[in-house]
């Protein structure tokens, strides 16, 4: 069976044409073997002499066995043959097929050539029509040979087959093809995806920080990244590991949550190390003999102690080091983890002042270069709209998504009662509305060890999945069995979801502290969000709205 890229297409719910496309990659990964990879959905930008810049996208592209490169535009339902060659029409324009499998090629062409190191990577455009034959092929403005309409395709997979032979003339380097399509793909997954949930939501950011970070040069590499909640920086951190490791560096990731870390090591590729700031001092204080004792109060202390005075060998160091939720960081953090940093290596520092949640002040690092983005491209419009009316902390923030969403509902209650029934109409609605039980995510504004939700195993006829601190043998943490997430907004930090329900939302004043609290559980919404707010708060924000 071919590999495919992204996984998670079979889990994938689409009708129309996108449902077509599933069931053509279907037949492709059944019909060819593991030397071929498909990958789906490719999209690229390209800016010309003038500035302008180019959108390309291929319904799929596939890499054979010798690093030659097919792309596959598949056109299902009717077309139109006219003069100037094969048209497909939609309800508000037309699209001339050949010209885009002729700018797609092109484009790709060059911009593979460049990540090759100016290595030609022969490119080649197939159409594919399974519903329509062409009738004049030789007027089509394709070569009649790289066409697969309907009265052939049940011979697809052997003319791909044609295409991209198993030997010839190879490519000197196909890992860096596969480099390129995965970038382009934007297969760095945004952070609340997860294996086989193919409904993720994967972040566009066309020129922004995964692709244009990485272009930076510096001696030594030192690069802070100031980045608004969705702008990016876990997709920049994770791209910046898997550079790493195919560079042949050891890279280690650190952050300060540990859901998020825990998270991170599931889609992160072997080679490198994951782990909080206190995961990594247990791993080394273990390593010496020295086994915490978590039952024992001041045990994270005492680990913070351990590194402060710990002097890294050879074999604890790493070649590049990777921090990211650095607003999150105590003083003397950022120094501790340089030390194990080998000469030459390079350090990334991530963070968000907007999700400073602990009140910690920025960390001093002189000598670093500074990229800040303010560009969120993970919330709707209409989400930001309403939290740049809300909060002054964030008017600042820039709308980048390209969905706007809908309006915040806002539900209010008086009592603890009515926060129950309250979460579960809020549940209940999104539901209606089409989301899955496995789309929402009912996050409490309060800390875990402070809500009246926590004790809930169920809310009325929804069974919870919450956190139980425990681990399974692989370092996994686990659930309790359960159709919806509930979580706390500080241990869901770093991850979203398609639906959120922020709830048990109460505050005294409208301060930084809840601004950011409020911030940062609202941005975790990729589509629909929803507040369940106590009476007196709601009168608060309503004030703030109605301004």
């Amino acid at each position: 069976m071919a590999i495919v890229h992204p996984e998670g297409w079979r889990e994938m719910q689409a009708t129309g044409a996108a449902q077509r496309e599933i069931e053509t990659l279907a037949l492709l990964a059944a019909g060819l073997d593991d030397a071929y990879t498909i990958y789906h959905g490719v999209h690229w930008t390209r800016v010309g002499q003038a500035g302008q810049a180019f959108v390309g996208e291929i319904d799929f592209a596939i890499v054979g066995p010798t690093g030659k490169v097919l792309l596959v535009e598949q056109k299902s339902g009717f077309l139109a043959e006219t003069p100037e060659g094969l048209v497909k029409r939609y309800a508000d324009r037309e699209k001339n097929v050949s010209l885009q499998l002729a700018r797609s090629t092109d484009a790709l062409t060059r911009r593979l050539r460049a990540a090759c190191g100016g290595e030609p990577v022969p490119v080649e455009a197939l159409l594919y029509c399974p519903d329509y034959q062409v009738k004049q092929a030789g007027t089509a403005g394709l070569d009649p040979a790289r066409i697969v309409d309907a009265a052939k395709r049940d011979y697809l997979v052997p003319i791909i087959r044609s295409i991209l032979p198993a030997s010839g003339p190879a490519v000197t380097d196909r890992a860096r093809i596969h480099r390129f399509l995965g970038d382009v793909l934007q297969l760095v997954p945004e952070v609340h995806a997860v294996v086989g949930q193919a409904h993720a939501l994967y972040t566009r950011l066309s020129g922004g920080l995964a692709e244009w970070a990485r272009r930076i040069e510096c001696d030594p590499f030192r690069l802070r990244i100031i980045g608004t909640a969705g702008s990016g920086k876990t997709q920049l951190a994770m791209a910046a590991y898997r550079d790493a490791l195919a560079a042949g560096r050891r890279p280690l990731y650190v952050c300060y949550n540990r859901p998020l870390a825990d998270h991170i090591a599931l889609i992160a590729p072997p080679g490198g190390e994951v782990a909080t700031y206190h995961q990594l001092a247990d791993r080394l204080s273990r390593a010496l003999g020295q086994v915490p004792d978590f039952s024992q109060p001041g045990v994270f202390d005492r680990l913070e102690a351990f590194l402060d005075g710990h002097a890294p060998s050879n074999a604890d160091c790493f070649d590049e080091i990777i921090i990211d939720e650095g607003q999150d960081f105590r003083a003397g953090w950022a120094d501790n983890l340089l030390r194990f940093l080998r000469p030459g290596g390079r350090a990334w520092w991530l963070e968000d002042p907007l999700q400073n949640l602990y009140g910690r002040p920025a960390a001093a690092l002189p000598g670093w270069v500074s990229l800040r983005s303010d560009t969120n491209y993970r919330s709707p419009r209409d989400i930001l709209a309403t939290l740049r009316r809300l909060l002054p902390v964030a008017e600042s923030v820039e709308a980048g998504s390209p969905l706007s969403g809908a309006e915040v509902d806002i539900l209010t209650y008086a009592s603890p009662g009515e926060l129950v029934s309250r979460s579960v109409s809020a549940i209940t609605r999104a539901i209606g509305l089409g989301f899955k039980r496995s789309h929402i995510a009912l996050i409490s504004y309060r800390g875990r060890e402070h809500s009246a939700l926590s004790p809930f195993t169920r809310l009325g006829p929804y069974s919870l999945r919450a956190p139980t601190g425990r681990y399974d043998l692989l370092g996994n943490p686990v659930l309790t069995e359960g159709d919806i997430l509930i979580d706390s907004v500080l241990r869901f930090k770093g991850r979203a979801a398609p639906c959120v329900i922020l709830t048990e939302i109460d505050f005294a004043e409208l301060d930084d502290k809840a601004m950011r609290r409020l911030f940062v559980g609202a941005t975790r919404a990729t589509m629909r969000l929803t507040l369940v707010v106590s009476e007196a708060s709601a009168r608060v924000l309503q004030a703030r709205v109605a301004v």
